[in-house]
């Protein structure tokens, strides 16, 4: 079996068990395959945590949840050194970021050290205890969640540790034919029925298609648009208002993270070549975050969406 294959297999059973929820289901591979991190924003009960659990059960890997609260540690995620009086020594008890696919539930909701200690872990692909650094392993992806309805009490994310997330994505509630498809599926697997079994994704397939996604073909013009986009984030060539609108645009990892994600999208599509429409498809989540919107944007009540709806109406397309 293809690589394609192997992932589109992976695809179709993850729109079986999450329903609904197409674009989250397409963007954790995207992220999945570009090698990044995905920060999720949606209301409780949107399967956020059941996308993640479907997708580390359809992975040769290993899955843990950390669910955020006021109280937590760095330790308590990144593992601490444990007194063996047996051996009269300290050994290192690694803790829940040595797993491949970690969902971090409500991560906003942790105070800045925990915050840091794990986008530090999500940037160097390791973790520091004392005076000794642990690699994490080679396949590591982070979601994390955020609720949008419950503001008190958390910690929002500085927006220097949200450019460590390729991704944000904002998900709704479902239409009502995939509603009353949930409660079939609720009530089949209350009944004991389940999906076919399908093969796991091996580590060796995952990284077999993060090559071929690398090795898709960018063209000159589209590799100008990505960052003609990118600098209209900036406010360059962009206009009066955007300019006015915004306070900060993307960096060049929102650049590269562009770039990535665009070539994941036309792999997943079964394109061996980038268009314009992928580079389009995955802007907004790609620039969400990294847009930074001035107190004038926000007096004229202009979100970070409707900016980025102007940069690709102003930006013309190869």
């Amino acid at each position: 079996m293809s690589e394609f294959a192997a992932i589109d297999q992976v695809r179709k059973a993850l729109r079986q068990s999450v329903i609904g929820q197409e674009r989250l289901v397409d963007r954790m591979l995207v992220a999945l395959l570009a090698d990044g991190h995905l920060l999720v924003e949606g209301a409780p009960g949107l399967a956020k945590t059941r996308a993640i659990r479907a997708l580390a059960g359809l992975i040769e890997g290993d899955y843990q949840r950390i669910q955020f609260t006021p109280d937590l540690l760095p330790a308590d995620i990144t593992g601490t050194e444990i007194y063996r009086p047996e051996q009269g020594s300290f050994r290192f008890q690694q803790g829940p970021l040595f797993n491949n696919l970690i969902l971090a539930d409500e991560i906003n909701r942790a105070p800045a050290k925990v915050q840091s200690a794990l986008l530090e872990a999500m940037a160097e692909r390791q973790v520091t205890v004392g005076h000794t650094t642990y690699p994490l392993p080679g396949l590591f992806m982070v979601m994390a969640t955020q609720n949008p309805i419950e503001q008190e009490g958390t910690y929002p994310l500085p927006e220097a540790q949200l450019d460590r997330f390729m991704l944000h994505v904002k998900i709704d509630y479902p239409d009502l034919q995939h509603e009353r498809d949930i409660l079939r599926l609720v009530r089949g697997e209350s009944a004991g029925e389940s999906a076919p079994a399908v093969p796991p994704l091996s580590a060796e397939s995952l990284f077999a298609a993060r090559r071929e996604v690398a090795a898709l073909h960018v063209a000159g013009p589209v590799e100008d648009y990505i960052v003609r986009l990118i600098g209209a984030s900036r406010g360059v060539n962009a206009g009066p208002d955007l300019q006015r609108w915004i306070a900060w645009g993307a960096s060049p990892r929102g650049t590269i993270a562009l770039d990535a994600c665009a070539r994941a999208h036309a792999w997943l599509g079964g394109r061996d070549f980038v268009s314009p429409d992928d580079v389009q498809a995955v802007l907004h989540d790609v620039l969400r975050h990294r847009v930074i919107l001035s107190y004038e944007a926000e007096a004229d009540a202009v979100g970070s969406d409707a900016v980025i709806d102007a940069m690709l109406a102003r930006v013309a397309a190869p």
